[in-house]
């Protein structure tokens, strides 16, 4: 049994994004929760509501108890990259790289 949700085209770079997911892998679902409220970057509050689409993925589709899940796989992938200049001395331009991530949760139910 494995619940999946997936957030596309989120507006923050993945490499920041990782930050995040690397301290809820493997964790139960109430705990990541909790660690992710108290987490002061951005993109925790992007993991968080992935998760909770996760979990209710899972009560709706597989009709499992929440509070056995557990995050089993969690990955921030490179979306497109949107790609700005920006006016710079003596007629030039600077490369500006605005990253997007693709955030996928696998959520599993522990074993007795």
């Amino acid at each position: 049994m494995e619940a999946i949700a997936r957030a596309r085209y989120l507006r923050i770079s993945p490499r920041k994004l990782r930050l995040v997911c690397e301290l809820i892998k493997g964790k139960p679902v109430g705990e990541a929760l909790s660690l992710l409220e108290f987490t002061p970057k951005r993109g925790s509050k992007l993991v968080a509501k992935t998760l909770l689409a996760a979990v209710a993925n899972a009560r709706d589709q597989q009709n499992v108890d929440e509070d056995r899940l557990y995050v089993k796989r969690i990955t921030a992938d490179g979306g497109p990259t949107w790609k700005r200049s920006l006016p710079r001395a003596h007629m030039r331009a600077t490369p500006i790289l605005k990253r997007t991530s693709h955030l996928t949760i696998v959520l599993d139910e522990l074993e007795e």
